[in-house]
């Protein structure tokens, strides 16, 4: 009588279901993560947050120097940030303002306290911009006062800094270049309100540029 020899078979079955297992294992694990992936990009790849140049308040603006090479100012700005997410908060880590003119900043710059933004909320800061005394480009002081002299200037306002999105432990951290055209009448304080008896306020509502 002839004898089957199945023990090679035998000895393979349990090889192959523990190989089979470890692909399982695997492949569940492989999904689980690609899933959590996808979710996690799709909650932090959050739309940009907005910004709104309110107004400017001109307290003083004066080219001096010998030749003229200096500028003293002081302007007061309101910038509105609105977080345009309705799933996940904004982590304001450091945010500073400050003003330039033909690609030169022409003032210091203005550090926001860290900010926390809720979802779809909005802030108002009103930070001060200027300095005493900071030394431009002559070009461009000349042209600053020629600019004034015919009743307005084009400056723009910056906020740069860093802000941070988190949910749960999850955290994304981007940098942030704000860019606010101002088209200021300083030679004309009759296009603007008289605040505080010596500060002229203009209305702007200028949408900026953001980029992060």
């Amino acid at each position: 009588m002839a004898v089957k020899e199945c023990g090679s078979n035998e000895s393979k079955s349990p090889r192959l279901l523990n190989f089979i297992r470890r692909n399982i294992i695997w492949l569940i694990i492989l999904i689980t993560v690609t899933i959590i992936g996808c979710v996690i990009a799709w909650i932090l790849h959050t739309p940009k947050p907005r910004f709104i140049l309110q107004d400017a308040t001109v307290f003083s603006f004066n080219v001096s120097g010998d030749p003229p090479n200096l500028l003293t100012s002081s302007i007061q700005t309101t910038l509105i940030s609105r977080n345009t997410n309705g799933k996940t908060g904004i982590y304001y880590d450091r945010l500073d303002v400050y003003a330039s003119y033909q690609n030169q900043q022409i003032t210091l710059p203005t550090s926001i306290p860290v900010t926390y933004q809720g979802h779809e909320e909005v802030n108002v800061w009103s930070p001060f911009v200027g300095g005493r005394y900071v030394p431009i480009a002559r070009t461009n002081a000349l042209s600053l006062i020629q600019e004034q002299s015919r009743g307005a200037v084009k400056v723009l306002v910056h906020a740069d800094g860093k802000i941070r999105w988190k949910v749960g432990p999850f955290t994304r951290t981007s940098r942030l270049f704000v860019r606010c055209p101002a088209f200021i009448s300083f030679g004309n304080s009759a296009a603007g309100v008289i605040v505080w008896g010596r500060g002229v306020k203009y209305t702007l509502v200028t949408v900026c540029s953001v980029s992060v």
